[in-house]
């Protein structure tokens, strides 16, 4: 099933935030295709316009661990569909 969404991040030290969007193809179970074997075997993080992460069944671009952002919604994308 797919979801689409976005998020919403604080930028530190500013009243302003940064908006994620995010597409999410995951199953009802895990698979080898899958995030760390688990459900989601698509997803596409973009940030101000650019895609920062992107999984089609293997990686084709890697989120940025040292980019708060792309960390944040990340994780939240896992937590939330994986």
């Amino acid at each position: 099933m797919w979801h689409e969404g976005t998020i919403g991040i604080p930028i530190n030290g500013t009243t302003g935030t940064r908006i994620a969007h995010y597409w999410v193809k995951a199953y009802d179970e895990g698979s080898e295709f899958g995030i760390n074997g688990g459900k989601i075997s698509k997803l596409r993080i973009t940030i101000d316009g650019q895609t920062v992460v992107n999984y089609d069944r293997g990686w084709d671009i890697e989120p940025d661990e040292d980019d708060q952002a792309v960390m944040i919604a990340y994780s939240i994308c896992l937590q939330s569909y994986n």
